[in-house]
């Protein structure tokens, strides 16, 4: 079953088909290529409107509301009527602001959103680009993010804007140190940083039980990197409006909105990678197994966004720079000694 209901098994089939249509293979390669983008776009903008509610009923739930009910059967087209409301509003620019950069700060934040999907594997063998550097492609692509908000900000002509904007300069560049050594200890155990290497390393026990200390250092770091509570000082609405975003309405706004609900599935889709195994599971085809995974992983975000309280500034860098990046360094120089005193017991 797992087989035959594979992503894999699923392009074969398709390529065999267009095959008989199409002599020259280059061509096949490239429509199979263009399938594959269009899939990941797919996932992104399906997934924010998927998440968007569930994340609104979860809160609900948590809170003791009902949440949205109106629109369609439960709520569930709440979303589809907040994008089109979105698409109806009026584009407006703030008067003085620098046009060129306000208009690519959100496009540009997106992009790098949407490149990390690359080198996810879904399923066996289902991964568009499986690099024996994914991991630092990864990191080095998902660091992109941090210049569209800075842009965003200075170039509203706005003073909470800009704010914010150096706000998500300070908090994504000091997490992002501590998932980084996160995600080295698994490194360190498996000895690649391909993706599918990572996975097939778990085939006997996911590195969640290997790693613990690094999957909540990956966790709490992943939290402040999406901008999301209780790490959300880029746009705390109690102090600086809506951050960057301020000056933005409609599709622009909706643009930085859906990068951040792309950032989210990333994060889980990487925790689910590295901690949980991956596609790797019984009975069920692989890509549902790690559909299953990163719904998992996206609750566990959004049960912690609606339980903790915001913090301060300052409590954010402090606890980035004094606290969980010492954790992390010490899980990486715990996991090294581990490693050479098993080789040198063995």
């Amino acid at each position: 079953m797992q087989e035959s209901m594979g992503l894999f098994t699923i392009a074969t089939i398709l390529r065999e088909i267009m095959s008989q249509y199409v002599s020259n293979p280059q061509w096949v390669d490239l429509f199979m290529a263009l399938i594959n983008i269009g899939g990941i776009f797919t996932l992104i903008s399906m997934a924010a409107i998927v998440l968007v509610y569930a994340e609104r009923k979860i809160s609900a739930y948590m809170q003791m509301r009902i949440g949205p009910n109106r629109v369609g059967l439960w709520g569930t087209l709440q979303s589809v009527a907040d994008m089109i409301k979105l698409m109806s509003k009026e584009d407006i620019m703030p008067i003085g602001a620098d046009k060129w950069m306000w208009v690519l700060a959100p496009v540009l934040l997106f992009i790098p959103s949407a490149l990390v999907y690359a080198v996810f594997p879904f399923d066996q063998h289902a991964i568009f680009a499986d690099l024996n550097i994914g991991i630092f492609y990864f990191l080095a692509v998902a660091s992109q993010s941090t210049l569209p908000f800075l842009m965003a900000g200075w170039a509203s002509n706005n003073k909470y804007s800009l704010l914010g904007g150096m706000r998500t300069v300070a908090q994504m560049l000091s997490y992002e140190v501590p998932i980084a050594f996160s995600i080295l200890g698994v490194v360190m155990l498996v000895g690649s940083m391909r993706m599918s290497d990572i996975v097939a390393a778990q085939q006997d026990v996911w590195f969640i039980c290997l790693q613990p200390v690094a999957f909540v250092v990956y966790i709490i770091a992943a939290i402040a990197e999406t901008n999301r509570a209780p790490f959300d000082l880029v746009e705390s609405e109690s102090e600086l409006i809506a951050g960057p975003f301020t000056e933005y309405s409609g599709m622009r706004w909706a643009l930085f909105f859906l990068a951040e609900y792309a950032n989210l599935l990333a994060a889980s889709a990487i925790a689910t990678t590295l901690f949980l195994g991956g596609w790797s599971g019984p009975w069920l085809p692989g890509w549902l197994w790690f559909l299953l995974k990163v719904g998992l992983m996206i609750f566990l975000f959004m049960w912690l966004r609606w339980t903790f309280p915001r913090l301060r500034v300052d409590q954010l860098m402090t606890f980035g720079w004094k606290i969980l990046l010492p954790v992390a360094l010490g899980n990486v120089l715990i996991t090294g000694i581990g490693i050479y005193t098993y080789k040198f017991l063995g």
